[in-house]
């Protein structure tokens, strides 16, 4: 009888985790890689935010906090959603988790019974349904295809929806998209979840400030007729590049934020003290330096978008947010490569592209989409320019 439980046999390791860890592995073994696979800013830790938490280790701010955040942290996150998304909330409408992966683990945890459902846009964030599974409820994956613009369509949303369903998941700017959800695309949506007042919303907003010519960004909290029903969940990782602090929150229902902290208080107790300092600061500080780096992702996706648009067999959307590209290469499925092994599926594509290009991508099927790759632009133009020109060479290759 084996030790490990049954919930966890039902999950697999994070594919984007595993690709990034391979691409190292290669690396340390004298191999030339080129990592498209993370999700994480190349940009460092703004200096403001760096001397923030400098002083709170000097200021001797390392004892335990608070479970679910330090007051100051929650203040400060209450006038982020006020300043930024015109949302009013109280203090205990605010939790402070480690990382917005952990606040999500924790929602769905502190929520779901079995035969739960939650409704799953594909293609989605890795780790949303291995989530669910964890915390016992069932993942129904709601497919979004390209002609969609790899968004929902209310009409298909609403036929996924039944007694059973719990949660809806919403990511926009979205992982591994970089689709955008318009005020009109959230009012349609909108319109069919107030007709289902037992679902709630979980509202993914951590790329919210990684948009494009001008797209303005909107939140389905914002709907009044909703806002009770939504858990709005952001952090520091990809607008301050603050990926290893380990900091995100979200702001909803009482109930839902004390049914959190609840399991926190079991699990990790209070995030870092010192990255909760830090944290204020992102929050508090200067915000100039987000629209300057949002202007450098837009360039790079500029150029990756058109780059694979060059490539014969290859397919790609020009996205509105975000750090990543989502093509397509189904009309490459079916070839061999220069070893004779058969590309017959995406992952076989990915996999075949780091063995004999050095280049890591992560496959569509990890996102629940078989027949693309996605590309994380978050890294230096040269290493586009390069990791571009080995994926072209690549394809050709391909018989």
């Amino acid at each position: 009888m084996s030790i490990v439980s049954n919930n966890l046999k039902r999950i697999k390791p994070s594919p984007t985790l595993a690709v990034t860890q391979k691409a190292r592995e290669l690396k340390a073994a004298g191999k030339d890689v080129i990592s498209l696979g993370a999700g994480e800013p190349d940009f460092d830790t703004p200096d403001n935010i760096k001397q923030a938490a400098i002083k709170a280790i000097n200021d001797g701010e390392t004892k335990y906090t608070a479970v679910d955040g330090t007051p100051v942290l929650k203040d400060a996150i209450i006038k982020k959603f006020k300043r930024e998304n015109n949302l009013e909330y109280q203090a205990d409408q605010i939790t402070v988790g480690a990382g917005g992966k952990h606040v999500i683990y924790n929602a769905m945890v502190a929520t779901l019974n079995e035969g739960d459902e939650v409704v799953i846009p594909a293609p989605y964030w890795v780790s949303y349904p291995d989530i669910v599974l964890l915390a016992g409820g069932t993942p129904i994956i709601l497919e979004c295809n390209e002609k969609q613009g790899f968004k929902i369509n209310a009409s298909e949303l609403e036929k996924s929806i039944n007694k059973k369903t719990k949660w809806i998941i919403l990511n926009s700017p979205s992982n591994p998209t970089g689709a955008c959800y318009s005020e009109d695309d959230i009012r349609e949506i909108a319109k069919v979840l107030i007709k289902y007042p037992h679902v709630y919303i979980l509202s993914d907003d951590i790329y919210e400030h990684v948009t494009y010519e001008g797209f303005k960004f909107f939140t389905i909290a914002q709907i009044t007729e909703l806002k009770e029903r939504v858990l709005t969940m952001n952090g520091v990782s990809k607008a301050y590049s603050m990926t290893g602090w380990r900091i995100g929150y979200a702001a909803g229902p009482k109930e839902i934020i004390k049914a959190i902290a609840k399991i926190q208080s079991q699990s990790t107790t209070n995030p870092s003290s010192i990255s909760q300092a830090a944290a204020v600061e992102a929050l508090n500080g200067t915000q100039d330096f987000i629209k300057e780096r949002a202007t450098s992702f837009q360039e790079r996706r500029d150029f990756v978008v058109k780059a694979l648009n060059e490539i014969d067999g290859i397919e790609c959307l020009n996205p509105d947010g975000a750090f990543y590209v989502f093509p397509s290469c189904k009309s490459l499925i079916g070839k061999k490569d220069n070893r004779g092994k058969e590309i017959k599926t995406d992952t076989d594509f990915v996999q075949s592209l780091l063995e004999n290009s050095g280049v890591a991508v992560v496959q569509g099927s990890a996102f629940g989409l078989e027949g693309f790759f996605r590309i994380s632009y978050a890294t230096s133009m040269g290493n586009l320019k390069k990791a571009l020109e080995k994926i072209s060479t690549f394809c050709k290759s391909l018989k």
